[in-house]
């Protein structure tokens, strides 16, 4: 295993089963491969209409992941709380997705968002989940994180990735600053949105202490061309 867990964001597999209907692709199929061609973990998540992974696809995967168990998902949404307390993953990663939203574009403002998330992250931590912010690569916020007590930040990479063709070292030095805060406040680091396998392993070398990165829309579309288990492994290798 890498030193940077790879966690598989299948979203997309159950938002091409959606398109006609039935069970092909086979999600629950297509996590258990993943695991096996190497895959750290899996990550889902599930939104209020149901337009990619529902809400019974996730509780029939918990009982079939052995890696990790990652569930991304708006806590405010009270149906996405009690099946993330109903299904106990490893790991929840909280994000401030409005309801309508096509993709996550934000993360949380921790400062004024500190006493909700306080809460929230209480609950989880209770039940045994760890738990992880999705945040902008902005050293402020990431330290107003870990007074939520979260476990975790997963800074959201979708700047980097846009910046990386024009000037990577530019790219990735706000998280290099984000990152170093987060350790410096105890916090562990995961990342997420548009890395690829062109910009990842610079990301990955770069980053310290990097332990996860979610990857879904990119890792499928070259599965598409190289197969899935041939892109993990280009994911994998990326990573260590």
């Amino acid at each position: 295993m890498s030193r940077t867990r790879l966690s598989v964001n299948i979203n997309k597999i159950a938002t091409l089963r959606n398109s006609r209907g039935g069970n092909n692709p086979d999600v629950l199929k297509v996590a258990m491969d993943c695991q096996h061609f190497g895959a750290g973990g899996i990550t889902v998540h599930p939104r209020p209409d149901e337009r990619h992974i529902r809400y019974a696809d996730v509780r029939a995967l918990k009982p079939l992941i052995t890696t990790e168990f990652n569930i991304e998902g708006n806590p405010r949404e009270e149906k996405f709380v009690r099946l993330v307390l109903e299904t106990v993953p490893d790991q929840v990663t909280l994000v401030p997705d409005a309801t309508d939203q096509l993709t996550s574009n934000h993360g949380w403002d921790t400062l004024k968002d500190r006493d909700y998330l306080c809460g929230i992250v209480s609950l989880f931590k209770k039940a045994g989940i760890r738990v992880s912010l999705f945040v902008d690569p902005d050293p402020e916020r990431v330290r107003a994180a870990a007074d939520t007590g979260t476990d975790r930040v997963e800074l959201y990479t979708e700047a980097y990735a846009h910046r990386f063709l024009r000037d990577k070292a530019q790219a990735v030095a706000p998280y290099v600053s984000a990152a170093e805060a987060a350790l410096q406040n105890g916090l562990g680091v995961n990342a997420g949105h548009d890395l690829d396998r062109h910009n990842l392993a610079f990301f990955a070398q770069s980053v310290p202490g990097l332990l996860e990165v979610s990857i879904g829309h990119a890792l499928i579309a070259d599965a598409l061309y190289f197969g899935l288990e041939n892109t993990i492994q280009l994911y994998t290798r990326a990573l260590s």
